[in-house]
């Protein structure tokens, strides 16, 4: 008897549809970066429950409608169909309608700069211009003519404006300055923010190398970028012991070495799959060494809040 086709993606059903659509998979590049700035301010100025919250949600909803632009121009691009791997498939599969895959995308948007004018007002109106920025970025990573997504540009973007800014962000509305130290940390946010990035493409770098795409992982080929990604886990552990040894930072930030087995987990996933399904598990594995990583950092930062 053969083996069942193990290609074959079923339909979504229900909310099913609408969940697969945000790819919540993702959704740790942007709750995590919110939670570690917060976590940071705690010694600061203490805890602003509100704009904890909005921060969240708006993150939340920039990222969601980032990834239903993703669905919808790639759709338009010819790039998705039913058969393709790692897709929400909101479009392709479930038959929903690509203008109301955009429409939602903008609708979250809209309420997303309703949330933003309540933290401006509670923080500083700057802070306006930053967001419609990211906004503006999260559009871009696959609308417009020259698509981010589509260059080697991908991951330093999202990781600067996902897994750092959104760490600064969380933490200025917090305490109202931007720190040194609340630099330094952000840094390891970007690299694990880039890191899910990266793994996405080498996921997709055959297909995308097909579709004319010059990602980084097409540039690197898929052997060196499985190295970059695994050096992107080792550097940010090691930054996080430097901070501690060089900067006095708290001992209780060494929490995030409990991670060290999903990133390696990962990295070895990668290196002996080769089908995009099969890599599926270590993308997934990438994203919850971010996950990992940030709240293990955070509840450090906290316990160390709390003790002292």
């Amino acid at each position: 008897m053969s083996e069942p086709n193990q290609w074959v993606i079923e339909k979504n059903k229900g909310w099913k549809v609408w969940w697969q659509l945000m790819r919540p998979h993702t959704l740790t590049a942007s709750f995590i970066p919110v939670i570690l700035g917060t976590a940071l301010a705690l010694p600061e100025s203490g805890f602003e429950i509100g704009l904890f919250i909005a921060m969240m949600v708006a993150s939340l909803l920039i990222q969601a409608a980032t990834n239903m632009f993703n669905e919808y121009f790639d759709f338009k691009r010819g790039l998705d169909t039913e058969e393709s791997i790692g897709i929400g498939g909101t479009i392709v599969r479930d038959g929903v309608s690509p203008k109301t895959v955009l429409y939602l995308g903008y609708s979250f948007c809209l309420v997303a700069i309703l949330i933003g004018v309540y933290i401006c007002m509670q923080s500083s109106w700057w802070l306006a211009l930053i967001g419609l920025v990211c906004m503006m970025t999260g559009y871009l990573y696959t609308g417009g003519p020259y698509p981010i997504a589509y260059t080697p540009f991908g991951e330093l973007i999202s990781g600067i404006f996902m897994g750092s800014f959104l760490v600064l962000i969380s933490f200025y509305i917090q305490t109202g300055q931007v720190t040194t130290s609340s630099i330094l940390i952000s840094i390891p946010s970007a690299l694990l923010v880039g890191g899910i990035m990266l793994a996405n493409n080498i996921r997709d770098l055959e297909s995308d190398c097909d579709k004319g795409r010059q990602t980084l992982a097409i540039l690197l080929g898929r052997r060196q970028a499985i190295n970059l990604l695994s050096g992107l886990f080792v550097f940010s552990y090691i930054w996080i012991v430097a901070l501690i040894i060089t900067s006095a930072e708290s001992i209780w930030m060494l929490l995030v070495l409990v991670s060290v087995p999903k990133a390696f987990q990962a990295a070895k996933s990668f290196k002996q799959q080769t089908q995009k399904l099969q890599m599926m598990l270590a993308m997934k594995s990438t994203a919850q060494t971010n996950t990992m990583f940030g709240g293990l950092l955070s509840l450090g930062l906290i316990i160390d809040y709390i003790i002292r």
